[in-house]
């Protein structure tokens, strides 16, 4: 691994869709989810956490410290189990273990974060008891999200569709086609904010500079690997990111995030593609802080 990164981030992720369901609203119905009040379109951030998930396991294909905790089918458990049994504590009482070893919780702290990503990354909650002996303990990752939001609000369709394939022999004695439903936004600009810190990446993660530049990569990328029909065409347009000269940070988040701004044109009535918009940066930026924009 690389050195821990010495400065302090914030990002902007623009992403659009073209006729999909970016996030489904499992109390809807599986609608896309809106804001009630508002009327915008919302993607939470566990949404896009998974989708930079898949990409590092996709990418790295589970290579030695570049694994993914939170991943389908594999309980967590087991990959609790890996650092207990690394230790030599497995199926011991951990209080007992931890009064022999009072370095105990930082050394399987230390193993969960340089074998997984994720944990690295966005930290976790590995609290996961069974019969009282296994117990990773709870990690604050360096890198966090914001729910994504729509730029302008949304009007999500509900599309009935038909097919040819009849589920069971009795319904295909009495029908030759069944109904179906897909919910898409025809078009949405989202905008979603995040947050690097360095202080947290070299007391707690070690989170390092390649961890960084594989995360850029990721966001970048997190759809290219998750296309699908009910998801349309999905893609991160500008990753515009805010980095400071100091660990603490020179600005506060809120004006660097307000200094984005992101419109739609005067005389787009109703938007259906990125260049309906435009999107401006405000200077000058506060002293020892510098942006680039990738995309």
């Amino acid at each position: 691994m690389s050195d821990v990164i010495k400065n302090r981030y914030e990002f902007v992720i623009l992403f659009d869709v073209e006729n999909g369901n970016p996030n489904g609203d499992p109390d809807a119905g599986n609608m896309p989810r809106v804001d009630p009040e508002s009327g915008y379109g919302l993607v939470t951030d566990v949404c896009l956490k998974r989708k930079i998930r898949n990409y590092v396991e996709t990418a790295k294909e589970d290579a030695p410290g570049w694994r993914i905790y939170v991943k389908d089918s594999v309980p967590l458990n087991r990959s609790d189990k890996e650092a207990l049994e690394y230790l030599g504590v497995a199926g011991k009482d951990l209080k007992d273990a931890k009064k022999a070893d009072p370095a105990l919780d930082a050394k399987v702290r230390d193993f969960m974060c340089q074998n997984f990503f994720d944990i690295r990354t966005f930290g976790a909650v590995m609290t996961t008891f069974v019969k009282g002996n296994l117990n990773c303990g709870q990690v604050r990752g360096p890198v966090q999200l914001s729910f994504a939001r729509s730029v302008d609000p949304i009007l999500p369709q509900e599309i009935t569709i038909t097919r040819v394939a009849i589920t069971t022999e009795a319904d295909a004695e009495r029908k030759g086609t069944e109904m179906g439903r897909k919910y898409i936004v025809p078009y949405a600009l989202y905008r979603a904010e995040g947050y690097i810190s360095a202080n947290l990446a070299r007391k707690t993660t070690g989170f390092s500079e390649e961890d960084l530049a594989l995360l850029w990569q990721a966001i970048l990328n997190m759809f290219e690997t998750d296309h699908s029909a009910a998801r349309g065409k999905m893609a991160v347009r500008q990753l515009i990111v805010f980095k400071h000269d100091s660990e603490l940070g020179c600005a506060p988040a809120y004006k660097l995030f307000e200094a984005v701004k992101v419109a739609r044109k005067p005389e787009v009535s109703v938007p259906r593609a990125y260049s309906d918009y435009t999107v401006t940066i405000s200077e000058p930026l506060p002293e020892g802080v510098d942006c680039t924009v990738m995309g």
